[in-house]
């Protein structure tokens, strides 16, 4: 499984980095983790949009669902069984969602990996790690636009990798409906548990930031302002759709 992670997602990410510092301008590792950063966002675009779909589907059938857990309470095998069939009949999957963010979990590893390799060997290239085409740059310069040493914690980068993640979470919860409260008078879970990431994602951001090495927040800050001017364009779309 290792092996598997290591040729097919940490092996291609650490040559397209590399390929990146040979051809900026400057030798600006910084500017190399940003563009590979686009890259990757682009790439997972397809994902994101189908993670959307997923979510307005089941925030469409709520009402549904609400209603059909009321009805079958007490028998939480008939529930199962019955949320179930609601699924198939909508051609929804309530865990699609999930699957951009263990996608997304699963590149931020692999650059963890590879800053954290390339930190740790001296600020050079591995050449066993390199294809054919890619050429060695010998030593990395570790400064992005020659302030920050991206291979030490910045506060300054962590804090608006913090900023960054809670505008792009409060964007989303504003794009969601607001469900009403179940007959009981209890909220949605769902908008609780999104309430509580508002705040939750971005300390966990910033602590993590002020943990790790500069690359990483870098990577994280150019992924969120990706995804808030993504949401941004998709917004303008929907209400250009609607009038």
């Amino acid at each position: 499984m290792v092996a598997l992670f290591d040729t097919i997602i940490y092996q291609p990410l650490y040559n397209i980095l590399i390929f990146l510092y040979n051809i900026v301008p400057g030798s600006d590792f910084g500017i190399s983790i940003i563009l590979i950063t686009v890259l990757l966002r682009t790439f997972l675009i397809p994902l994101y949009k189908k993670q959307i779909e997923s979510q307005k589907k089941m925030q469409i059938l709520q009402p549904k669902i609400k209603a059909l857990q009321e009805k079958t309470k007490h028998d939480k095998e008939q529930q199962t069984k019955q949320l179930m069939e609601l699924y198939k009949e909508h051609k929804t999957n309530p865990f699609s969602g999930c699957l951009p963010i263990v996608i997304q979990i699963i590149f931020f590893l692999a650059i963890y990996r590879v800053l954290i390799n390339i930190s740790n060997s001296g600020l050079t290239a591995d050449a066993s790690q390199l294809y054919s085409f890619v050429t060695d740059p010998g030593k990395i310069n570790q400064f992005f636009i020659s302030l920050v040493d991206l291979t030490k914690p910045s506060i300054i980068i962590a804090a608006l990798a913090a900023i960054a993640q809670y505008f792009q979470t409060k964007m989303l919860m504003a794009s969601q409906p607001v469900t009403p409260k179940s007959e009981d008078g209890q909220p949605d879970f769902a908008q609780i548990m999104s309430k509580q990431m508002l705040y939750l994602g971005p300390f966990l951001t910033l602590f993590i930031g002020i943990k790790f090495p500069a690359g990483l927040s870098l990577y994280w800050l150019a992924g969120t302002l990706f995804m808030l001017i993504q949401q941004i364009l998709l917004d303008k779309k929907t209400s250009s759709l609607k009038s």
